[in-house]
């Protein structure tokens, strides 16, 4: 994971990390970290990267990334990912809110982004 951002700032499009080491590391550096569990091959992940993106561009209070759970599996069971695309929203280092209910729209992410719980 290379972001170059400070706790104070976000990156404007979701940072690819490459497993749980950077997942902890980026949701310790910033308040509030939406996550997205995907796999390779997965169509419902590739149709919300943009979706994801846009969330990313959108929220200046958020930072948002994404990591393939397979490349390290101990994030399913830690996580409990069940099935992708899962999003997780962390605050202040502590999941907040899931959304696993496969694809979804800039509206809906936002509408969970809002009231996230768990």
């Amino acid at each position: 994971m290379s972001t170059n951002t400070s706790a104070t700032s976000t990156p404007d499009r979701p940072i690819a990390l490459d497993g749980e080491a950077d997942l902890d590391a980026l949701i310790s550096e910033h308040d509030r970290v939406l996550v997205e569990f995907y796999t390779d091959g997965c169509a419902l992940c590739a149709s919300i990267e943009p979706v994801i993106g846009n969330v990313a561009r959108a929220h200046e209070d958020l930072t948002v990334a994404t990591v393939n759970p397979r490349d390290d599996p101990p994030l399913i069971d830690r996580f409990q990912i069940k099935s992708v695309p899962t999003l997780l929203l962390f605050e202040n280092g502590e999941v907040v809110g899931r959304l696993a209910s496969g694809f979804q729209g800039g509206d809906a992410i936002d509408e969970f982004l809002s009231g996230a719980t768990t």
